[in-house]
């Protein structure tokens, strides 16, 4: 398995950023394709338009998908964490709860992860330092979005669940960045991987959508959320995934979901210069926290002082 680095460098940085933007509007798309379509249909969509696209860059790129038991097996498990069940329950709750809350509960991803990661990954023990730099970040998302944001707690028993249902999308989320390790080792490359991924989770999706949301009885969705799906197809995850597993495969598990932490500032400098909204007080409070905690984290600011 190849060496994982616990200090990210600037390429790492810069893909992560670039990363948090890209996943950063999926929660735009998905709140607009939500009013139209249901959740799983949204979902099936999402993978297989995404699926199709990778499916044809491939052979494009001069890569060729593999065809062991081994390596399918692997990308089904990493389908059905990173993609069928996370993608599912994060639909499903944002009918029933504001994006803002939904962004909250997703940035508790590298809460779980670096628990997750502890017990399954010889390399990534959890520190304290590590912790906390998570929770002054996770503080910092809660301040930028707002504790208003909040008030969709105990709205009701839908809410509750909803709510609920993204938490346990976090928890997938940290266990298919702990399982995406193995592919590391595998020697294929992430457009492969991902390639792989969503390939097995549209096999998963394709039979559930059909079954429970009878799409073919829903009318004819218009313009608006046709753009919404192939977005969140082709931009939120095609590219994305690249990303995803190029950063993954040497920066690890614990690194890799601190994109979660970056998702709210994204969608507020995109609402800021694309939408025209203004930034408050407690964005720039919240953000200041937010790369405190990324520097407690990362560690090599505090290991320069330390030398001194």
């Amino acid at each position: 398995m190849a060496e994982i680095k616990q200090t990210m460098g600037w390429t790492e940085w810069g893909l992560l950023i670039v990363l948090s933007i890209l996943w950063g509007g999926s929660f735009f798309f998905v709140g607009v394709a939500v009013k139209a379509l249901p959740p799983f249909t949204i979902v099936a969509l999402r993978v297989v338009i995404a699926a199709l696209a990778l499916n044809i860059l491939v052979p494009a790129m001069g890569h060729r998908m593999p065809t062991g038991r081994q390596a399918w097996l692997a990308f089904l498990g990493m389908g059905l964490l990173n993609n069928a069940i996370p993608f599912s329950l994060i639909v499903w709750g944002q009918i029933y709860i504001a994006s803002g809350l939904a962004s909250i509960l997703n940035a508790t991803t590298p809460f779980f992860t670096v628990i997750v990661a502890h017990f399954f990954l010889a390399d990534e023990r959890l520190s304290g330092r590590r912790l906390i730099g998570v929770i002054v970040g996770i503080t910092g998302v809660v301040i930028m979005i707002g504790l208003q944001a909040l008030d969709g707690l105990g709205g009701g028993n839908f809410a509750l669940l909803a709510q609920l249902a993204i938490v346990t999308a976090t928890l997938s989320y940290a266990f298919s960045g702990v399982y995406g390790r193995r592919f590391s080792g595998m020697g294929l490359s992430p457009l492969v991987v991902a390639t792989g991924q969503l390939t097995a989770a549209s096999a998963l999706l394709i039979p559930i959508a059909l079954l429970i949301d009878q799409p073919w009885t829903l009318a004819m969705p218009g313009l608006n959320v046709w753009g919404a799906v192939i977005g969140l197809a082709l931009i939120s995850t095609s590219l994305a995934y690249i990303i995803y597993f190029r950063i993954l495969a040497v920066a690890g598990a614990t690194n890799l979901l601190l994109v979660t932490l970056l998702i709210p500032v994204s969608a507020i400098l995109l609402g800021t210069t694309i939408l025209g909204e203004r930034l408050e007080p407690r964005h720039f409070v919240g953000m200041g926290l937010l790369a405190i905690g990324l520097i407690i984290i990362d560690g090599r600011i505090l290991t320069l002082f330390n030398q001194k």
